[in-house]
């Protein structure tokens, strides 16, 4: 399921830095996130859309390397972002 746009504005709401702030790394890899967490409850339910777990692939792949990018310049930022968002466990 697509992330709606009253959704997209509460998840930049909460992680921008400053009014206007869409383009930082932690608010696209909220956004991600968010739509990662749509595709997956979608593949629970059909497993063999493989068109659309290519897309889900390569979203993963972005995240991936902007938490890389986040990590190398902004440590502490990462570490809030992770937990803010859950990904690791």
């Amino acid at each position: 399921m697509a992330v709606t746009a009253a959704e997209k504005a509460i998840i930049v709401a909460q992680h921008q830095h400053a009014a206007g702030d869409t383009g930082s790394s932690e608010v696209q890899v909220a956004l991600l996130t968010a739509r990662i967490n749509g595709l997956t409850d979608h593949f629970k339910a059909n497993s063999k859309d493989h068109h659309s777990r290519r897309g889900l692939l390569k979203m993963v792949s972005r995240r991936r390397k902007l938490l890389d990018y986040l990590k190398r310049t902004n440590n502490d930022s990462y570490r809030a972002l992770i937990a803010s968002l859950g990904l690791r466990k």
